[in-house]
């Protein structure tokens, strides 16, 4: 098991360097100079050379990866061109947006899904079967910056239970703050709900049909108990993996429902930076968002480790 993890560790590190290189060589290869884009068109050529040395953007092009790549590595990403203050400073209020927002967002994603994909696995071919899969199949084509917008003009603008926009904040207490993030945290969640109650359902079916489950039936094992004992647990593998997919999913739609619902996270400010041309933002938030998704897939290898042990052992 040991050997298991540390594989996966070394390939955890090697993938986030791999993705920090790729990230810092697609924001040098984009038009537009960010030391020309804040002075203005009318700036004069020394003024323009002054900045870019200040910002260091006349150095060599892996003296700049090298000096960034070991600062993110402890926390500091540099300071923001737009702002002029440290990234991570612009960065903390916003993750606590963003963060609970994902985590709200997947867990109603889990909740809902699973429950419904077992239930229709055990009730195949009939009229729960149906309509559920024929839901979840709709609910897989819904974008989620539309139906963002649908939930805002049933349940904010009619029926006024939630705000349309902005986010209340944690000081005055924790209903306030979570009240404002119910909505894009549907909205985000539906359609992956739709995706994982989809594998869930063929991850059972699969499984209800294996020998050992035949086996503990004619053991005298009732079918629920059959089911949710044993042919679910055994079903959560894959079923494990789209939730971590889902994740990289998760954090990509964020950046659009934050500016639907006009949340100040993550999301947004990596849109707000993308048009304000402050790519030293830009390059940290999408190589730490990188990072996240990379560290979740990981997390899902050890728990693949835990659910089979034979993956851990080699397959022994």
């Amino acid at each position: 098991m040991l050997s298991y993890i540390s594989g996966r560790f070394v390939s955890l590190i090697l993938t986030t360097l791999a993705a920090s290189v790729i990230v810092f060589l697609l924001m040098q290869v984009l038009p537009g100079d960010p030391a020309a884009v804040m002075l203005g068109i009318n700036a004069q050529p020394e003024t323009l050379a002054a900045l870019q040395k200040q910002l260091g953007l006349d150095a060599p092009l892996w003296s700049r990866y090298l000096t960034w790549i070991s600062g993110f590595v402890v926390g500091d990403f540099g300071v923001s061109y737009t702002y002029s203050v440290p990234i991570s400073e612009l960065l903390g209020p916003r993750i606590l947006v963003t963060l609970p927002l994902a985590v709200l967002a997947m867990s109603i994603s889990v909740i809902l899904a699973i429950p419904l994909g077992v239930i229709a696995a055990s009730k195949r071919g009939k009229a729960f079967d149906v309509a559920g899969m024929g839901v979840a199949q709709v609910g897989v084509a819904i974008p989620n910056f539309w139906l963002g917008l649908l939930l805002i003009l049933l349940f904010a603008l009619q029926l006024g239970w939630f705000p349309a926009s902005g986010f209340g904040g944690w000081e005055d207490g924790l209903w306030k703050g979570l009240r404002s993030l119910i909505l894009p945290a549907v909205a985000l969640a539906l359609p992956l709900a739709a995706i994982l109650a989809r594998v869930t359902r063929s991850a059972v079916i699969e499984t209800l049909g294996e020998d050992f489950i035949r086996t503990a039936r004619a053991k005298g094992l009732t079918r629920s108990h059959a089911l949710w004992k044993h042919a679910v647990p055994n079903a959560l593998i894959p079923v494990v993996t789209i939730i971590g997919l889902q994740f990289s999913f998760l954090l990509a739609g964020t950046i659009i429902i934050e500016n639907v619902f006009n949340l100040p996270g993550v999301g947004r400010l990596i849109f707000q930076s993308i048009a304000q041309r402050d790519l030293i933002t830009v390059q940290s938030l999408v190589t730490l968002l990188a990072a996240s998704v990379i560290t979740v897939n990981f997390l899902v290898d050890l728990a693949y480790g835990f659910l089979d042990p034979r993956l851990s052992t080699g397959g022994h």
